[in-house]
C-alpha cells in the first residue's frame, strides 16, 4: 500500500506491505465428525505439520513481529491454490477415514501458539521436534520456523495409521509440506528439540497462564476480580481432568417408548415471551419424547386465544424477556400475576393433578415469581445477578439430586455437561430458612464431582451450587442451565464420545412421558 503526504511544500511516500485477510463461512452437515484441538492421551499417536507455506517462514505481519515491533517486508501468502483446495480434501479425506485425532491451524499465532493451545485443550504435554523445519537449533533458526504464521495445520494422528497417511498426503501431492514433529505426552511439558538439543522446556501450566494473562487482567478490570482470580487460577491445576459424564442409568433406553407406542400425544404448551429463544430446542425434546408441542406465546394466552386447560403440560422457555430490563423473568411473571385473568388460568393449571411444568433459564425466573400460586413453591428462591457480574456462557458439570422431582426420576447421582446461559442466576433466599426448606434438585460440581461455589465451575454464585428446585410432589421443577439444548449428544462443545445419539439430559423428557402415561 502506498501512503503519500506533503512535507514542507514536497511531496513524499512511503511502500508497506499489505495482507489480504478472507473470511469464508460453510454450513456444517454432520457436526459429529467436526475436530477440535483437545489431543488425545488415551490413543498412540504422532503429530503431524502441513506446512503450506512450503518452508518460506515468511514472518511479515505476524504476531511476533508486531510484539517485537520488527514488521518485516514479506508477509505470508498463498501462490498456489490448487495446494490449498487439496490440502482441505486430504483433511476431510482422513477425518472420514477416522486417522485425525484433533486438529488445530497455525496461521494465527505460528507452530509454537498452536501446539500449546492444543495442550491446553487437551491437558497434556508434547515433545516438539523441528528436525525437518529447522536447519539448526540456533535461535535465528528455529523462530521462523515455530513462529511464522503462513497458512497450515497440526494433526494429530492416529499411530496405527501412519502408513494410510503417508500415501494419502504423497497421494494430495503435499509430500513436501508435510513433517513429523513430535508426540503427545502426559506430564503436562512441552519440550522442543532440534537436532538433538533442547531449545525450550516449560510446564503447560507456566505457558497456559501467560496465554490468558492479559484477558486475565481484562477480567479483573471489568468483572468482579475474585471470580478473575479463580478462574486464572485454574491453569495450575494438573489434576482438573476437565467435563466427564457419570449416568446412573442408560442413556439409550427409551423409557418413554412403550407410551408412544400408544399413538396417545400428550398436549405441552411450549410458553414464550417476547425475547425468548430457545423454544425450538423444547419443541425438539418434548417432540421426541412423544408429546405434542404447541408454539404458546403469552399474546394467546392474554386474548384468549389459547387456554391453559387445553395442556397436560407447560415449559417455560429462557431467554431474555423484555431485554431482562425489567428483572430477569419478573417483567414476564408481572403479566400474569398483574392479570386476574392470566393468575386464575396459571392457578387453576398448577393445581390439577395431573399437569407439570418445567422453568428454564428466563423461564426459571418467571415461574420462580409465581411462587405464590404453585402449590408446594413457597419456598422457592430469586435468581439474581452473577458473581461474575458478566453474562455466562458456557459448558458446566451439573449433578442431579435426589429429589422427588418428575423429571430427574431415576437421575439421581447422574453427573453429565449441560449448556449454561445466563447473566442473573444466583440464588438468593427470600427468607434465610427457605435454604433449608427448598427442595433441592441439581447443583454445579467441579472437576472431582464435587459440589461447588468456585467460579467458573459454578458460573454464577449460588451457595451449595444450587441451580434447580422443584415441589414436592416432584411435578414443577425449575432450573438455569439448558436441558433442552442439551439433550443430543451433537448439541454439547464437549460430548464423552461413548454417548450415543442422547446426553443424559434427554431423560428428563422421556420422564415427563412417562409421568403422564
Amino acid at each position: 500500500m502506498k501512503t503519500t503526504w506533503e512535507d514542507n511544500g514536497a511531496k513524499k511516500s512511503v511502500t508497506s506491505p499489505v495482507s489480504l485477510i478472507v473470511s469464508a463461512a460453510a454450513a456444517v452437515r454432520d457436526v459429529r465428525i467436526s475436530l477440535t484441538p483437545q489431543l488425545r492421551t488415551d490413543i498412540a499417536s504422532v503429530l503431524v505439520a502441513i506446512d503450506l507455506g512450503e518452508g518460506k517462514n515468511r514472518m511479515g505481519g505476524s504476531i511476533l513481529s508486531q510484539v517485537t515491533q520488527q514488521f518485516g517486508q514479506t508477509t505470508p501468502d498463498m501462490e498456489d491454490a490448487a495446494k490449498l483446495k487439496a490440502f482441505v480434501k486430504l483433511v476431510r479425506k482422513l477425518t472420514l477415514a477416522g486417522c485425525v485425532l484433533s486438529y488445530h491451524d497455525r496461521a494465527d499465532g505460528g507452530l509454537l501458539a498452536t501446539v500449546a493451545e492444543m495442550m491446553f485443550a487437551g491437558h497434556c504435554g508434547v515433545k516438539l521436534t523441528l528436525d525437518s523445519l529447522a536447519a539448526s537449533a540456533k535461535i535465528e533458526d528455529v523462530i521462523a520456523p515455530l513462529f511464522n504464521e503462513e497458512l497450515g495445520a497440526v494433526l494429530q494422528i492416529r499411530a496405527d495409521r501412519v502408513d494410510d497417511v503417508v500415501a494419502a498426503v504423497k497421494h494430495a501431492g503435499l509430500s513436501h509440506c508435510a513433517h513429523f514433529i513430535g508426540e503427545v505426552t502426559e506430564d503436562q511439558t512441552l519440550v522442543i528439540t532440534a537436532h538433538g538439543e533442547t531449545v525450550y522446556e516449560g510446564r503447560r501450566a507456566t505457558l497456559q497462564k501467560a496465554w490468558t494473562e492479559v484477558s486475565w487482567q481484562i477480567a479483573r478490570m471489568r468483572d468482579n476480580p475474585a471470580c478473575a482470580d479463580e478462574e486464572y487460577a485454574r491453569c495450575d491445576r494438573d489434576d482438573d481432568t476437565g467435563l466427564f459424564v457419570k449416568a446412573t442409568f442408560d442413556t439409550e433406553e427409551d423409557i418413554a417408548a412403550p407410551f408412544i407406542a400408544t399413538g396417545a400425544k400428550p398436549r405441552v404448551a411450549i410458553l414464550r415471551e417476547q425475547g425468548v429463544n430457545s423454544q425450538t430446542e423444547m419443541a425438539a425434546a418434548f417432540t421426541r419424547a412423544g408429546f405434542e408441542a404447541l408454539d404458546v406465546h403469552m399474546t394467546d394466552l392474554l386474548t384468549g386465544r389459547t387456554d391453559l386447560k387445553d395442556f397436560t403440560g407447560l415449559a417455560a422457555c429462557g431467554g431474555f424477556s423484555y431485554g431482562d430490563v425489567l428483572g430477569a423473568g419478573g417483567g414476564w411473571a408481572t403479566t400474569i400475576l398483574r392479570n386476574p385473568q392470566m393468575v386464575d388460568m396459571f392457578g387453576a393449571f398448577f393445581n390439577r393433578t395431573d399437569t407439570f411444568a418445567l422453568g428454564i433459564c428466563n423461564g426459571c425466573q418467571m415461574m420462580s415469581h409465581l411462587r405464590n400460586i404453585i402449590p408446594g413453591a413457597s419456598h422457592w428462591p430469586n435468581f439474581i445477578r452473577n458473581l461474575s457480574e458478566q453474562f455466562e456462557a458456557r459448558l458446566v458439570q451439573v449433578e442431579v439430586m435426589p429429589s422427588p422431582s418428575i423429571f430427574f426420576d431415576g437421575m439421581a447421582g447422574t453427573m453429565a455437561p449441560i449448556v449454561n446461559s445466563h447473566g442473573e442466576g444466583r440464588v438468593e433466599w427470600i427468607k434465610p430458612e427457605d435454604a433449608a426448606l427448598a427442595t433441592v434438585a441439581a447443583r454445579y460440581v467441579d472437576w472431582a464431582g464435587r459440589p461447588t461455589e468456585t467460579y467458573p465451575f459454578n458460573p454464577n454464585g449460588s451457595k451449595g451450587g444450587i441451580t434447580s428446585v422443584t415441589t414436592p410432589d416432584g411435578r414443577f421443577t425449575i432450573m438455569m442451565p439448558h436441558p433442552e439444548r442439551s439433550h443430543r449428544a451433537v448439541q454439547l462443545s464437549w460430548a464423552d464420545e461413548r454417548l450415543g445419539e442422547f446426553s443424559p439430559w434427554m431423560r428428563m423428557f422421556r420422564n415427563a412421558r412417562r409421568f403422564v402415561g
